[in-house]
C-alpha cells in the first residue's frame, strides 16, 4: 500500500506562487513610479508644448541617491483634455536603499489627466531583480553580477494614478528561475493591497520531475500576507492533486510560512498501482529560503484507496506526516478511528475460527475429542477482508513511499470477515505493531499484552454491515457477540502475545499465541504456553503444556496438534486422557462405571469423522480395576468400545475381575494379539493366541470370547456392584487350560465363573492328572473346586466318573 499522504508532499510545488505575489507587488511598484515620473513630464516640458520633444530622461533622487529614471525617445502632449503619450519608454528603479534593479519597457505609454489613468498600448516587459550591493557602488550602477530576473509580460495594462488601482483584461505571463505560468485577467486593489488573478490560472514549477498547477481564480493580499488560489488542480508524472481552495501564508521575506488546502482535498497516483487519497482539510508547514517541506496535518475524513487485484483503503479522523531531508516523508501519525482495510482472495482466516457445524458434527467432534483450537476454515479461492482499527497508529516511512512500521495507542484491533464462510474474527490486543511488505502491505503484526481472537459465525445479510462498522465494533465485548446460528457460540482465544504473518500477495500465513494461551469452544477448552497455526497445512500445535478438555475428555501431552481439513486432532509425548462426567451404565460390562476412565500412550490421533481416538506406543486403558494394554489403542467414547492390537514384542494384557462364591475379588489376567470390546455387547474378542490365567488355573487357545455380567448384576452378597467381572469364557482351537494337578485339552471351552465349571469338547477332549492318568472323552466336564469331572462318551450312555484325588 502506498502511503496514505505521500501525495502531500507535492503540495510543496504550490510554493511556486509565491512568485507571483512578488511579481505583483514589484510590478505595481514599478507602475506607481511610473506614474510619478508621467506626471513630472509637463511641468519639465511645459503645458502648452504642442511640438514633440524627441529623447529625454527623467528621474527622481533622494539624499542624494536616485530612485528610479524614466526615458523616452519621444513624448507628445496635446492640449485637447491634456493627454500625453510617450514612445519606446524605459523605466529603471533602483528602490529607496538602491536594492532593486527592476525594469520596465514598453513601446507606447498614454496618460489621461482626466481620469487619472496611464494606459499601456501594447505589451509591457517587466523584469524584478534584487541588488544588495547597491549602496556599495556609485549611483544608478548596474549590479556587478545579473542574476535570473523575475519576469512579466501583458497587454493592455491600465494604471489609475487617483486610486492606485491597475487592471488588465488580457493575458498576464510570468516567469522566475524556478516557475513559470500565466493568468488571464489581473486587479490590483491599492487601498487592500490585493491583487486577483481573475481566471485560468496556469504554471510550471522547474523541477527535476516538472509540476503543472491549474486555478480557476487566484487572490493576492498584503494583510494577511497570504495566496489565494481556488479550484486547484496540480499535475506531476503520474500523480495529480487537486483541492477546492489553497491558501499560502507568507512571511515578510515572501517564503512560504504554511499552506492550507480546503475542500475535497485530493490526490491520485497512477501506475502499477492505483491511489486515490483524500481529505477535508491539509495543513502544510515550510521552512528555509527554499520553502522545504517539513510538516504536513490532514484532518478530516481522510482516506486512501489502493485499487487493483487485492484493494486496500486506510481512513483516520487525522494524520500528522513529518518529512526529513529532501523532503522525503518519514513518519506519520493517524488519529481518531485509524482504520486499515484489505481484500485478499488467497485464503484462510485468522486464529479461533472453525468450519460451522450441526448439532451432530459437533457431538461427534466432542467424542473424538477434535478440537477446534488455532482454526481456520480454508475458503481456498475465496475472500478474505482484512481489517484494522486503532484509535491512534503511528507509521515509520522507508524512502519516503514504503510503509517500514506500524505501532497503535489505544485499544486497537483486527476484524477478518469471510463472506464465502459467513465468518468473522476479530483480534485484539493492548497493543499491536505491524511490519509491511514492499508492496505496503501487512507482513507480520505482533500484539501485547492481553491479546485476544474471537471468531463467530455472521449472517449472510450481515455480512456487509459487519465490514461498514468493524471500526466501531467494542474490543472489549467482542467475545460476548452472537452474530451467528441460534446455539452457536463464539470461539475465543487468549494470551499474553500474539504473532501473525501473513502472504506477501495478502492472507494469513500463520499466527502464534504464546504465554498462557487459553482456548474456549463451548464445552471445548484448551490450555498451553504456545499456540501456532499456519494455513498452508492447517495445523494448529499446541505446546508448552498443553492440556485440552473436549466434552469430559481432558487430554494432556507435550505437543497436540489440530488438522482442520480432516478435523483429527495429534497429541504426541506422554500423553494422558481422562474421560470424565460418564453416567453409569447398569447393562454395561468392563467400561460402565461412572468413575473416569483413564489412558496412556506416547501418542493419540482423534478422528472427527469417526468419532474415535487412537492411542499408540505403550498404550494403556483402565477404568476402576479393569486394564488394557497394548502396543495401540482404539477407543470409541461415545459407545464406550475399544479396539486394540498387539506386536510382535508386546501382547494386548487385559485384566478383568473374577468374584467367588465367599465375595473374593481375584484378577483375571488375559494376553492376546488383538481385543475387540463393545460395552453394549459386554463381550471381548480376543485372537491371534490368547491365554488367561486366574488365581489358579490358566486357559489358552487360538481365539477366546469373553463375556461380562452386566455392571447391575456384578455383586455377590453385601459387595459393591464391580464392572468387568467375568460371567463366561469360550475358548477355541488348541485350547488348553492347566492347573495345579491338571491338564487338560480340546478344541473348545465353556467356562462358567458362577460355578466355576469347565466344559471341553471336541479334540476328542482330554484331561490328565498325576494320579488316575489320562482321561478321554466327547466331552470332558470338571470343576475347579471339588474335583469332579464328567466324562461323555458315544457308544453307550454318558458315564460319570467321580475321582477323588489326595491332596
Amino acid at each position: 500500500m502506498a502511503s496514505p499522504v505521500s501525495r502531500l508532499r507535492h503540495w510543496f510545488a504550490l510554493g511556486a506562487i509565491l512568485m507571483v505575489a512578488t511579481v505583483a507587488g514589484m510590478y505595481f511598484y514599478a507602475r506607481l513610479s511610473l506614474r510619478k515620473a508621467i506626471h513630472d513630464v509637463p511641468a519639465k516640458m511645459g503645458l502648452n508644448i504642442q511640438q514633440t520633444a524627441e529623447g529625454f530622461s527623467i528621474s527622481k533622487s533622494i539624499e542624494g541617491r536616485t530612485q528610479f529614471t524614466v526615458s523616452a525617445s519621444k513624448a507628445v502632449q496635446f492640449k485637447e483634455g491634456g493627454r500625453a503619450d510617450l514612445h519606446n519608454v524605459k523605466i529603471v528603479i533602483y528602490g529607496k536603499d538602491a536594492d532593486r534593479f527592476d525594469r520596465v519597457t514598453g513601446d507606447d505609454f498614454e496618460y489621461d489627466p482626466v481620469s487619472g489613468t496611464v494606459t499601456a498600448k501594447g505589451t509591457v516587459l517587466i523584469d524584478l531583480e534584487a541588488n544588495p550591493e547597491g549602496m556599495r557602488h556609485s549611483d544608478q550602477t548596474p549590479p556587478a553580477q545579473t542574476r535570473s530576473p523575475i519576469h512579466l509580460e501583458t497587454d493592455g495594462l491600465v494604471f489609475n494614478k487617483n486610486t492606485g488601482d491597475a487592471t488588465s483584461a488580457g493575458k498576464v505571463v510570468f516567469q522566475t528561475p524556478q516557475a513559470s505560468g500565466s493568468a488571464v485577467g489581473v486587479e490590483y486593489v491599492a487601498k487592500t493591497g490585493t491583487m486577483n488573478l481573475l481566471s485560468a490560472v496556469v504554471m510550471t514549477v522547474n523541477r527535476p520531475q516538472p509540476v503543472h498547477l491549474n486555478a480557476d481564480h487566484g487572490v493576492i493580499t498584503k494583510q494577511p500576507h497570504q495566496v489565494v488560489l481556488t479550484t486547484v488542480h496540480m499535475t506531476r508524472e503520474q500523480q495529480e492533486a487537486r483541492s477546492d481552495h489553497a491558501t499560502f501564508f507568507l512571511r515578510e521575506d515572501d517564503t512560504v510560512d504554511h499552506m492550507v488546502a480546503e475542500g475535497d482535498v485530493e490526490s491520485e497516483i497512477h501506475g502499477r498501482s492505483e491511489l486515490h487519497e483524500r481529505s477535508d482539510h491539509a495543513e502544510l508547514f515550510l521552512t528555509g529560503t527554499r520553502n522545504l517541506l517539513t510538516t504536513a496535518v490532514l484532518t478530516g475524513n481522510v482516506q486512501l484507496a489502493s485499487l487493483g487485484a487485492q484493494p486496500a483503503d486506510a481512513a483516520a479522523g487525522r494524520a500528522t506526516l513529518h518529512f526529513g531531508e529532501q523532503q522525503v516523508l518519514k513518519t506519520v501519525h493517524a488519529e481518531d478511528g485509524v482504520r486499515l482495510s484489505q481484500k485478499n482472495s488467497r485464503r484462510g482466516t485468522l486464529v479461533a475460527a472453525a468450519t460451522p457445524q450441526s448439532s451432530s458434527a459437533s457431538s461427534s467432534a466432542s467424542s473424538s475429542g477434535s478440537s477446534s483450537v488455532l482454526s481456520s476454515t480454508p475458503a481456498q479461492g475465496g475472500t478474505q477482508d482484512v481489517e484494522m482499527t486503532a484509535p491512534v497508529m503511528d507509521f515509520i516511512v522507508r524512502d519516503g513511499r514504503l510503509l517500514e512500521r506500524a505501532e497503535t495507542s489505544g485499544p486497537p484491533q483486527i476484524v477478518i470477515t469471510q463472506p464465502g464462510a459467513n465468518q468473522k474474527t476479530v483480534v485484539t490486543a493492548a497493543k499491536f505493531t505491524a511490519k509491511f511488505t514492499e508492496q505496503n502491505r501487512l507482513a507480520t503484526l505482533h500484539g501485547e499484552p492481553d491479546a485476544k481472537i474471537v471468531s463467530s459465525l455472521i449472517e449472510a445479510s450481515k455480512i456487509e454491515a459487519s465490514k461498514i462498522d468493524a471500526s466501531k465494533i467494542d474490543a472489549s465485548k467482542a467475545g460476548s457477540s452472537k452474530t451467528g446460528s441460534p446455539g452457536q457460540t463464539d470461539r475465543v482465544s487468549t494470551s499474553r502475545m500474539l504473532d501473525v504473518a501473513f502472504f506477501p500477495e495478502g492472507g494469513v500465513r500463520s499466527i502464534t499465541q504464546t504465554g498462557g494461551f487459553v482456548y474456549v469452544d463451548g464445552t471445548q477448552k484448551a490450555w498451553a504456553q504456545r499456540g501456532e497455526y499456519t494455513t498452508e497445512d492447517q495445523l494448529a500445535v499446541l505446546t508448552g503444556s498443553p492440556r485440552v478438555v473436549d466434552g469430559g475428555m481432558t487430554t494432556t501431552a507435550q505437543t497436540i496438534r489440530m488438522n482442520r481439513a480432516t478435523g483429527d486432532a495429534f497429541a504426541e509425548g506422554n500423553v494422558k486422557s481422562t474421560y470424565s462426567d460418564l453416567k453409569a451404565q447398569p447393562d454395561g460390562g468392563m467400561l460402565a462405571s461412572s468413575d473416569p476412565i483413564h489412558v496412556t500412550s506416547r501418542s493419540m490421533t482423534a478422528s472427527r469423522s469417526t468419532a474415535i481416538a487412537v492411542y499408540t506406543g505403550d498404550a494403556r486403558l483402565w477404568q476402576d480395576a479393569n486394564v488394557v494394554e497394548a502396543p495401540t489403542l482404539q477407543f470409541d467414547r461415545e459407545h464406550r468400545s475399544l479396539v486394540a492390537q498387539a506386536t510382535s514384542a508386546q501382547p494386548v494384557s487385559t485384566v478383568l475381575v473374577q468374584v467367588d462364591k465367599n465375595g473374593t475379588v481375584t484378577p483375571v489376567r488375559i494376553t492376546s494379539a488383538r481385543l475387540n470390546y463393545a460395552d453394549a455387547e459386554r463381550r471381548i474378542f480376543l485372537d491371534g493366541g490368547v491365554t488367561t490365567k486366574t488365581s489358579d488355573a490358566t486357559m489358552t487357545g487360538q481365539r477366546m470370547t469373553v463375556f461380562l455380567l452386566p455392571r447391575s448384576q456384578s455383586k455377590v452378597g453385601a459387595n459393591p456392584a464391580m464392572p468387568g467381572q467375568v460371567d463366561r469364557i469360550i475358548a477355541e482351537d488348541q485350547v488348553v487350560i492347566t492347573q495345579p494337578t491338571r491338564h487338560a485339552t480340546g478344541d473348545r471351552l465353556v467356562y462358567t465363573s458362577a460355578d466355576d465349571k469347565f466344559v471341553l469338547t471336541g479334540g476328542p477332549p482330554s484331561i490328565f492328572d498325576a494320579e488316575r492318568g489320562k482321561t478321554t472323552g466327547d466331552s470332558l466336564t470338571f470343576y475347579k473346586h471339588d474335583d469332579r469331572v464328567l466324562v461323555e462318551g458315544r457308544e453307550t450312555s454318558p458315564t460319570v466318573t467321580k475321582t477323588q484325588v489326595a491332596r
